[in-house]
C-alpha cells in the first residue's frame, strides 16, 4: 500500500474515532442532564404535597424551585483530606442560636482560577442524624442569584477514599429560605468561596 494512501487511511480513523467519543459524551452529557431534572422534578412534588415539605400547611403558595442549567462542569471530583486533630464547631444559626459540629475534613479543588477549600463537619448532637455529614457553603451568587444565608450539599462518608464528588447541580435551599419557621445553620466562615458557583437551586421566588 502506497504512503499517501496509509496516510489517508489513518486520518480516516482517527475522525471515526473521534466522532465516537464525541457521540458516547454527548450521551452522557444528556443521560446526566435527564437525570438532574428528572431529581428536580421530584423535588417539586415533595414540595407540593409531602407532609414534610415547608410548603405543607399552604401547599397552594408554592410556585415551583428555580435552578441553574444542569452542567458537569461544576460536578467536581475533589481531594478528601481528613482533619486528624478534630475540633468541635459551633454554627450561628439564622434565628440567632447554635449548632455543634466536629471537623471531618477538607474538601479541595481548583475552579475558575482558585484553589477552593470547603470544610465538611460531622453532625454531633442526638438524634437520627448524629454522625452524618454537613457541608454549607456560600459563594459569589449568594444573596443575588442564589439564598444569601448559603446553600447546602449532601455528602457521605467513604472510608479510605481520598477523593469525594461535590455535584454542585444538587445544592439546595435550606428549609429557612422558604419560611421563617426553620432554624438553619450559616456556612463556616472558611466556607464562602470567592467564585461563583452557577450551579443547583437559585432564589426562592415567595
Amino acid at each position: 500500500m502506497k504512503l499517501k494512501n496509509i496516510i489517508l487511511l489513518l486520518a480516516v480513523v482517527v475522525a471515526l474515532i473521534s466522532v465516537f467519543y464525541t457521540f458516547r459524551g454527548d450521551q452522557g452529557e444528556a443521560a446526566y442532564t435527564a437525570e438532574i431534572n428528572k431529581e428536580r422534578e421530584e423535588k417539586d412534588r415533595f414540595m407540593r404535597t409531602a407532609a414534610e415539605s415547608p410548603f405543607a400547611e399552604n401547599p397552594d403558595t408554592f410556585k415551583g424551585l428555580s435552578y441553574y442549567p444542569p452542567s458537569s462542569r461544576y460536578r467536581i471530583i475533589a481531594e478528601l483530606n481528613p482533619i486528624q486533630n478534630k475540633k468541635a464547631v459551633l454554627l450561628s444559626t439564622n434565628d440567632g442560636k447554635e449548632q455543634r459540629y466536629i471537623e471531618y475534613a477538607y474538601a479541595e479543588f481548583d475552579l475558575d482560577g482558585y484553589h477552593n477549600k470547603l470544610l465538611i463537619l460531622e453532625i454531633m448532637d442526638m438524634g437520627p442524624f448524629r454522625g452524618k455529614l454537613f457541608l454549607s457553603f456560600g459563594d459569589e451568587t449568594s444573596a443575588s442569584e442564589t439564598y444569601g444565608a448559603g446553600r447546602y450539599l449532601d455528602v457521605v462518608k467513604m472510608s479510605g477514599s481520598k477523593t469525594i464528588t461535590l455535584d454542585f447541580n444538587k445544592a439546595y435551599n435550606p428549609y429557612c429560605a422558604y419560611t421563617e419557621k426553620y432554624s438553619c445553620p450559616l456556612p463556616p466562615p472558611e466556607n464562602l468561596l470567592r467564585v461563583a458557583i452557577k450551579a443547583g437551586e437559585k432564589i426562592y421566588e415567595h
